[in-house]
């Protein structure tokens, strides 16, 4: 297994580097200290072609101004936060509107704009980094100095683990994911509609409008939105729920039950790819790219369009209506968040 460093450019924070995790089956993970964005994760193809199986950009630079949270790191909070508006021990907070009426995966200038310090480290099971950085009191709103640390690893069972890590000196709140847009043709050759899914898990939240969580949860049985068997993600995505209308797709979390099983599972019939998500935490908000980023260059050429990527963003419960579910991203002062994600690939 391997690590190479290399400097991409140079921004108004400093310096970016993107880091290349290598394990010896031929899976490679490349991450920048910017954001903590991972730009590209090469896996074969059952016949050995080794290909991206994520969105990324051409110029780098371009990750800086990405409204699609493209691969990042996303904090304080993933997801939106009804009206922008928090009640932390009877105290209220306001926090950064950037999107409509709604706070968005932390505000204005969220983890995916930072840049972190990373560390490198290569054993003899695993390889991977750990990037830490500290969150303000008051960034975008939020109470409390955050102190954080999020660590990738790639081993030789071809399994990417993001372990997330949070102390802070006030209450508040903390709930992390990662953005990465999936797709496991190979260099966004198709679009994922064809791909099957399956998603553990008997009830999804409502979302209004705005596209923030209304605070109600519904039985995915004989909806549009029942994966608990492999399924092609095209297969009901135009169908007449209201949901989907409101979505433009598939745009929700799925409330998912605590135990180490496999929580979602996509499969690229055509490729022979396939990758399991694991993780402890209690949602996943799955997106099938209803409004792409159709402004810059994919590393593969042309531009992003409309389904031909899914996100998997495994987090707590984002905050609905009238603070519905905010006590999942709750942290209290002196106790540490801690969170598990594993993306596991086969071929």
């Amino acid at each position: 297994m391997r690590i190479n460093e290399e400097f991409v450019f140079e921004d108004k924070n400093g310096k970016v580097y993107e880091y290349t995790l290598r394990n010896d089956k031929n899976i490679e993970v490349k991450i920048l200290n910017l954001g903590g964005i991972i730009t590209g994760i090469y896996v074969p193809d059952r016949n050995g072609i080794l290909e991206n199986i994520v969105v990324g950009w051409k110029n780098y630079k371009d990750y800086t101004w990405d409204s699609g949270y493209t691969g990042a790191l996303v904090g304080r909070t993933a997801g939106r936060i009804a009206d922008g508006k928090i009640t932390i021990n009877k105290e209220n907070f306001q926090l950064s509107k950037n999107s409509g009426n709604n706070t968005l995966h932390g505000g204005n200038i969220g983890f995916n704009k930072k840049l972190w310090n990373v560390t490198k480290y290569n054993d003899q099971d695993e390889v991977g980094l750990i990037l830490e950085s500290v969150s303000k009191d008051g960034e975008e709103g939020y109470p409390g100095n955050v102190i954080l640390k999020v660590k990738y690893s790639l081993n030789n069972n071809n399994e990417l683990s993001i372990e997330y890590y949070g102390t802070s000196d006030k209450d508040t709140l903390l709930n992390m994911t990662n953005h990465s847009y999936f797709n496991l043709s190979g260099n966004l050759k198709r679009s994922v509609l064809d791909e099957f899914l399956t998603i553990k898990s008997n009830k999804f939240a409502a979302i209004t409008e705005d596209g923030a969580l209304s605070g109600k949860l519904i039985d995915v049985n004989g909806t549009e939105f029942d994966f608990n068997y492999p399924k092609e993600i095209g297969k009901d995505i135009n169908g007449e729920h209201n949901q989907l209308k409101l979505g433009n797709g598939y745009d929700h979390p799925w409330s998912l039950e605590k135990n180490n099983n496999v929580k979602v599972r996509l499969e690229d019939k055509e490729s022979g790819r396939s990758m399991e998500v694991y993780t402890d935490r209690e949602a996943v908000v799955v997106y099938t790219t209803n409004y792409p980023e159709d402004n810059k260059e994919l590393y593969s050429g042309g531009f992003l369009k409309k389904n031909y990527a899914i996100c998997f963003e495994t987090q707590g419960m984002p905050i609905g209506k009238n603070e519905t579910f905010l006590d999942g991203s709750i942290l209290r002062k002196g106790e540490e968040y801690k969170a598990k994600t594993i993306f596991k690939f086969t071929n």
